[in-house]
């Protein structure tokens, strides 16, 4: 087994060697945690290392598939969650100044789930303070300092899901798990070259995890492939009665791919300021796309105020989120200026905002709904720019808020994926989107694992 590629193979590969023997989950999770502490740290990806529960994890995954004990794909692979998801045994800091030190002692409901398919925790993973919550401007807003990306460490590996994202495209862990109010799955995992999957608001129970807007919270994998993403959906969804907004029912992984798929492309308009790079690999995407059968015509979201709404969504229910913060003497640990003054910011909408914002969400859910009538899915590219540098002014990088698919699909949440599809400018990774009705989490699925067939992007890793 090559150290430096073991994470790069995917988790039925690495399931198979634990099968046979020619790996051991111990072996593995010392492996993620030599590379974590090395090649991890220096990306800022670590919050927290944790080898005790982590080894004690992978024998117990060891005996029991000796036993003959198989808990299913996941059984003896060894992961990371972001610091925003509760784990006994070591603490849970959201990223934030104003939280350091702070602890749970029961897991969150995903780690739970994860315990119990086998898989094998081993880091808390870094993350910008608070998910973002209340704006920031630099990527160094954040307790571990500015993600790094692993294709250019001087480079921003993307938020929130900075460390999600860095060690996944790293090679150091085989998946992860991250969460998106707003893009931060979608854009680490285009940053950093690797498949993120966004299930369906309400597909994946949040207990245990750090809320910043509950009504557009969701929670989901970083992987190297769609078919790994969907194993780790697969272990992590269904109903939790301790998350009241957890109410779309399990979701099982397709066993093959359907009928041709109806595909809707959301062309953007790379004349401005777009990276022209990103729009050469994106029609060649849709070249490849339609070279597996799949039906591609051009389509428009219906003229609606996405990014509005869910901006004030976000911004009222992270103010109610973080009272506690915003009204006392913590704000001010917060190392982000704009982040300080984007949560205050919230104290200035009333009920009435809330109310607007909720009647105009759904009818935006029902205009993206009427879309998916005619189309099985939506493509689009993830992004318009590769990774911006890491010392980069972020309003001004991301001025068009990550493109209208993105503000759409958080804002009706709907499920997406977001797959490598080449490169842009610097010979740094670029994503496809892939969007589909809510509650349709297979259907993205299966047009991802299709693209990605046909396609060698996703196996592609960063020089060492």
């Amino acid at each position: 087994m090559n150290p430096d590629t073991a994470f790069l193979q995917g988790i039925p590969t690495l399931g198979r060697w634990l099968r046979t023997g020619k790996t051991s989950s111990v072996e593995l999770t010392r492996l993620a945690l030599h590379l974590l502490e090395t090649r991890g740290s220096a990306l800022n990806a670590v919050a927290h290392l944790m080898p005790e529960r982590a080894i004690s994890e992978a024998e117990l995954a060891d005996r029991e598939l000796k036993a003959g004990r198989d808990r299913g794909p996941l059984h003896g692979i060894p992961y990371g969650a972001k610091d925003l998801l509760a784990a006994k045994g070591a603490p849970t800091e959201w990223g934030s100044f104003a939280h350091e030190g702070q602890r749970f002692e029961t897991d969150a409901a995903v780690v739970k789930r994860l315990k119990q398919a086998g898989a094998v925790l081993t880091a808390k993973l870094s993350m910008v303070s608070l998910a973002g919550g209340g704006g920031y401007r630099f990527a160094s807003a954040s307790i571990s300092g500015p993600g790094r990306n692993p294709w250019d460490r001087e480079r921003w590996a993307g938020g929130s899901s900075s460390g999600s994202g860095a060690t996944v495209g790293g090679g150091l862990l085989p998946f992860a798990i991250g969460s998106e109010t707003w893009g931060s799955i979608v854009v680490p995992a285009s940053f950093c070259g690797v498949t993120g999957l966004r299930p369906t608001y309400g597909r994946v129970p949040r207990t245990g995890a750090m809320a910043l807007s509950w009504t557009l919270d969701k929670l989901g994998a970083l992987a190297r492939s769609a078919n790994d993403a969907s194993l780790v959906l697969a272990a992590i969804a269904g109903p939790d009665p301790r998350d009241p907004s957890s109410v779309v029912g399990p979701y099982r992984h397709p066993a093959r791919n359907r009928r041709p798929l109806r595909v809707g492309v959301l062309r953007e308009d790379f004349s401005k300021s777009g990276d022209k790079e990103i729009e050469r690999a994106f029609n060649a995407a849709l070249k490849a796309l339609e070279a597996t059968g799949a039906r591609l015509e051009d389509a428009r979201l219906p003229d609606l105020p996405y990014g509005a709404v869910a901006g004030a969504l976000v911004t009222i229910e992270g103010r109610a989120a973080f009272e506690n913060v915003i009204t006392g003497p913590k704000l001010a640990l917060l190392n982000d200026p704009e982040q300080r003054t984007g949560l205050a910011a919230g104290m200035c909408f009333t009920g009435v905002d809330y109310l607007h914002a909720m009647r105009l969400r759904a009818k935006c859910r029902h205009g993206v709904a009427g879309v998916f009538q005619k189309l099985d899915a939506l493509v689009a590219p993830s992004l318009m720019n590769v990774a911006t540098p890491i010392d980069a002014n972020l309003d001004t990088a991301f001025a068009d808020g990550g493109g209208l698919l993105q503000a759409a699909g958080n804002c009706t949440g709907i499920p997406c994926l977001s797959v490598p599809m080449g490169y842009g400018e610097g010979h740094l990774p670029c994503g496809l989107q892939i969007c589909a009705a809510a509650g349709d989490d297979a259907t993205a699925v299966m047009l991802a694992r299709v693209f990605q067939a046909a396609t060698r992007w996703h196996k592609d890793a960063p020089p060492r």
